[in-house]
């Protein structure tokens, strides 16, 4: 197995197409990963300069001349210790004490010479908006481990940071990768099927292996692609940019080649087909019912003409939603691959429940409602029509087109400009403004946050399209019932319904962090 999936590196480093059983059985390898460990040395940096003139300066210690640090490239990736014993012939004493020499002048001065490898941290910060959990596990002292990491800025991706200890122990790479897991598990159950070692030399891929882990070898570093491949690594990639295609398989960078103003273009480009198709349906509609010599629809007429806009507006822009949501999805993937349970959607829906109506009465108890001219006339023309009217238009038709707009153009889009938080607050934004009048804009910010936290959180564009259409058949059922203008509208109503809410999003943050 690990030949043939190595064969089929080779043959799409080479650019040829692998047959499709071997391309499937890749894709269903790669898809149940949920945790990234990374080697250090030869894998994130380049740490030549500093590993080399510190073994030379431990070398001349005792009176070993080495004027070539090509030629001490071996001593970077497996423990220093080792390395001495097994290339110089260093006793067990001599070799901690050239550990010891090594460490007087890496403390201080050969940790930072060392490089980062081109596109590592770009890779990282899309391996981290996925929701990959991503570790380091190194042979190198954690002391160091960490500095480098604060040093070269990318300390923050990581959850886990695990290294040798100063006193020589926990050397082994298996160690190294045992107690990265265990600091895992710590939050919650690690599956080691679900787990890749990153390294570039056979120590990477003998401790990933002694544990049942699979490894990706990387040639960039300073293992060879013979020594991988004698090692049985199970996948090798040859640059930081294949590894990076590799790790981020099916989540190609569709903004790589955009610029600022391009990525603008393409949110601003559906917005206005999707407005200005609308209106255009309204008018000519408009039109051509004079024409037959219908100057002015009744409430009902205007409302079938205004569904009909809205249907011909999420038309327009169906072709590049389904593209958004399409990649959206594919995005979330990594972080959705255990089902959410049944009650999680029990609570997203009384959490629905609570903030909309909560939100709508405390606008309305607070006068907010009252003061606006423009919302009052909003709301008098809203429900001035048949039940089923309402229904086929509020509920059904015009929620449809806007998700389409917002959480699947505008928010699918965001997403991979930018991270998820600026997409959930971005997108609700935009629908706020949207939407026209101050009231109905703090409404629709609030609940377009929290439609687009729910996508987020469950993955699905079923789950906005439904909230949205279950928030406004709520609005219908209190308006034609009478609620909204009733006693039921108070204070404590209103207080209970909020507070319903924010516990059931509580209850929903607690058991997963999406943001």
């Amino acid at each position: 197995m690990a030949e043939q999936k190595m064969r089929y590196i080779a043959q799409r480093t080479a650019g040829e197409d692998p047959a499709p059983q071997a391309r499937k059985k890749e894709e269903e390898i790669w898809i149940k990963k949920e945790y990234l460990l990374f080697d250090l040395d030869g894998t994130l940096t380049d740490p030549k300069l500093g590993i080399t003139g510190c073994v030379q300066y431990a070398l001349k210690a005792f009176g070993i001349e080495k004027p070539d640090t090509d030629k001490l490239e071996a001593f970077i990736g497996p423990p220093l210790a080792q390395s001495f014993v097994e290339f110089y012939g260093f006793d067990e004493d001599k070799a901690n004490a050239a550990v010891e020499k090594y460490r007087e002048r890496f403390r201080d001065t050969g940790i930072f010479e060392n490089e980062i490898y081109a596109g590592i941290p770009q890779m990282l910060k899309k391996l981290k908006l996925r929701g990959i959990h991503l570790g380091v596990a190194s042979s190198k002292p954690t002391e160091f481990v960490e500095r480098i990491l604060e040093h070269f800025g990318i300390r923050e991706y990581f959850e886990v940071v695990v290294g040798s200890e100063m006193d020589g122990s926990r050397s082994e790479k298996k160690d190294v990768v045992l107690e990265a897991l265990r600091r895992f598990e710590k939050k919650g159950s690690v599956q080691k099927q679900k787990v890749f070692m990153i390294g570039d030399r056979k120590y990477d891929v003998e401790g990933a292996h002694a544990l049942g882990v699979e490894c990706v070898g990387v040639t960039f570093g300073y293992g060879s692609m013979e020594e991988l491949m004698e090692a049985h690594a199970d996948y090798i990639v040859r640059s930081v940019e294949e590894l990076r295609r590799f790790l981020l398989r099916g989540y190609e960078d569709m903004e790589k080649d955009l610029t600022q103003f391009q990525k603008m273009w393409v949110l601003i480009y559906h917005m206005v087909l999707f407005v200005a198709v609308r209106g255009l349906v309204m008018s000519f509609g408009r039109d051509l019912l004079r024409a037959g010599g219908v100057e002015n629809l009744a409430a009902d007429g205007e409302k079938l003409l205004t569904a009909l806009a809205y249907f011909a507006g999420g038309a327009a822009i169906l072709p590049g939603a389904i593209k958004a949501i399409k990649r959206a999805i594919r995005d979330m993937y990594l972080t959705h691959l255990k089902p959410d349970p049944k009650g999680a959607y029990g609570i997203l829906a009384v959490a629905a429940l609570g903030i909309s109506q909560g939100v709508s009465m405390l606008l309305s108890l607070s006068g907010m409602a009252g003061r606006s001219q423009a919302y009052q006339n909003v709301e008098a023309s809203q429900m001035d029509c048949a039940l089923w009217i309402s229904v086929l238009l509020y509920v059904l038709i015009s929620p449809a087109a806007e998700e389409l707009l917002f959480r699947g153009v505008i928010y699918g889009y965001v997403r991979r400009f930018f991270d998820i938080r600026t997409a959930v607050v971005g997108s609700a934004i935009l629908f706020g403004i949207y939407h026209g009048n101050m009231i109905q804009a703090v409404y629709a910010v609030i609940m377009g946050y929290f439609i687009a936290y729910a996508y987020e959180y469950f993955g699905s564009f079923k789950v906005p399209l439904l909230l949205h259409m279950g928030i406004n058949l709520l609005m219908v059922i209190f308006f034609y019932s009478g609620l909204d203008r009733s006693g039921f509208v108070c204070w404590p109503v209103c207080i209970a319904f909020l507070l319903l809410g924010i516990v059931a999003l509580f209850l929903l943050g607690r058991r997963k962090k999406v943001m």
